[in-house]
């Protein structure tokens, strides 16, 4: 990683969260504490969150698709142990170099997610496509200007619009079609 970005305050799925830059010794990959007895700290962190106490987002290092914690190992280990999904975090990002084709299509990918405010989960193979992406979602942005359906939106609202009533009713089809069986290295994405 050559380049580094805040994204600001999100809610991260803990399945992401897949390591601890500074406790790694502490925690197992599924956030468990490695020693068998109980800790003080986790108990305290566990017993905040079951009185709905706030405590601040975690910290996080964003290495393409996974997640490390710089700060809030036992917020992440208890949240994990109550069966929670998501969690708050602070997150900076680092970009990986441009010198290969995984890399480039991570960087638009990244740029593309920014942009939209859509889920990451648009996963596309091939350099360019994300700018395709974002020509289908202007021109959906068009056809609604024009059908007059388009009031005064942001442009991540339009985005979220084409995503919900395009895109994701077209990887459904093709996910129902079970058309991306015959394309084993392609994504329903890239369908």
């Amino acid at each position: 990683a050559f380049e580094k970005r805040s994204l600001g305050v999100k809610s991260v799925p803990l399945e992401k969260i897949v390591g601890s830059v500074g406790r790694y010794r502490d925690f197992n990959r599924q956030f468990r504490l490695k020693r068998n007895r109980p800790s003080a700290r986790f108990e305290r962190v566990k017993q905040a969150f079951q009185n709905k106490i706030v405590l601040p987002p975690v910290v996080l290092y964003q290495i393409k698709n996974e997640y490390y914690v710089l700060d809030g190992n036992h917020r992440v280990a208890v949240a994990n142990n109550l069966g929670y999904e998501f969690i708050d975090a602070q997150i900076t990002e680092f970009l990986p170099s441009k010198k290969t084709l995984e890399n480039v299509v991570y960087r638009e990918r990244s740029a593309f997610v920014e942009q939209t405010q859509l889920p990451d989960a648009i996963d596309l193979t091939e350099v360019g496509k994300y700018r395709d992406l974002l020509k289908q979602i202007d021109s959906h942005f068009q056809y609604l200007s024009q059908a007059g359906t388009h009031g005064k939106h942001e442009y991540t609202e339009e985005a979220r619009d084409w995503y919900n009533k395009i895109y994701r009713p077209l990887v459904r089809l093709i996910k129902n079609s079970r058309l991306h069986y015959h394309f084993p290295k392609r994504t329903a994405a890239d369908l």
